[in-house]
């Protein structure tokens, strides 16, 4: 897996962060799987599998929150989306 090194750092920059969802997501490129805030052209992780990226955009998501990860299928679809923290899912519901 390959990180890319000092791009999500200095993420939180807007002014009002406290208030603001962080959102990233998780989709297929032609060079395997990407993590990326969204809005932003580069990417925060890089690898070959869905599921090593997955787990490094959730230490990031984590870190920023809150935040929300978007994970998507290989078509392009949402497959799953994780709040952080929990509190903050604006849909409640078990599980």
């Amino acid at each position: 897996m390959k990180i890319v090194c000092g791009r999500y750092q200095n993420i939180l920059t807007d002014k009002n962060s406290d208030t603001m969802r962080h959102n990233f997501h998780v989709s297929k490129t032609e060079k395997g799987w990407e993590g990326h805030r969204e809005g932003k052209n580069h990417a925060v992780a890089k690898g070959v599998t869905k599921k090593e990226v997955v787990g490094e955009m959730i230490r990031v998501a984590k870190k920023h929150q809150p935040s929300s990860l978007k994970i998507h299928k290989v078509d392009g679809r949402i497959q799953e989306e994780r709040t952080y923290p929990r509190s903050t899912d604006p849909v409640k519901y078990k599980g």
